[in-house]
């Protein structure tokens, strides 16, 4: 934006944001309601969009426009920071990862209990079975029943729970 448009707007209490990208433009456009335009021709035409809060924050040594409570609220940024490009980069794949396991918790609402709760329901039915079978097949199956039951223990202790806790 050049300086006699921008000193325009800012006397009309209106923000200015120079050097903003497309993408940005984009989103921005998208989560304020607003038309991304290039000429003022027909002011009339033109949907402004609008937030309730717009402030400069500091984030490490960048400073960052921050637009809150938002009219569309269609798009939001999340800022990684790292000590290293390798750190960031694992933060990124696993942020990406959780983003998909909510969009398609979304799309699909069918659900899996949890917490271990499919291997001790297959458990329970195994268990139910080696009781019908005679002999040392039931030794088996009871003996495929205790692993099933495992499988919740590990899964938690793997994932650096305190196994021990959760299910007492």
């Amino acid at each position: 934006i050049y300086d006699y448009p921008e000193s325009l707007l800012l006397e009309h209490g209106v923000m200015v944001i120079e050097h903003a990208d497309f993408e940005g433009v984009e989103r921005l456009s998208a989560v304020l309601g607003a038309d991304i335009i290039s000429t003022f021709d027909n002011p009339d035409l033109v949907k402004l969009g609008t937030c309730e809060m717009i402030d400069e924050i500091m984030i490490g040594e960048d400073k960052l426009v921050r637009f809150s409570q938002c009219a569309e609220g269609r798009a939001c940024t999340i800022v990684l920071r790292g000590a290293s490009s390798h750190l960031l980069d694992e933060a990124e794949r696993s942020l990406h990862d959780a983003l998909c396991v909510l969009t398609q918790t979304v799309k699909n609402r069918s659900v899996i209990h949890g917490g271990g709760f499919s291997e001790v329901s297959m458990a329970d039915s195994v268990d139910s079975l080696a009781r019908t079978v005679p002999g040392k097949k039931a030794l088996a199956i009871e003996a495929f029943a205790r692993a099933l039951r495992r499988l919740p223990i590990i899964i938690a202790d793997n994932g650096g729970y305190d196994s021990a806790e959760l299910i007492s």
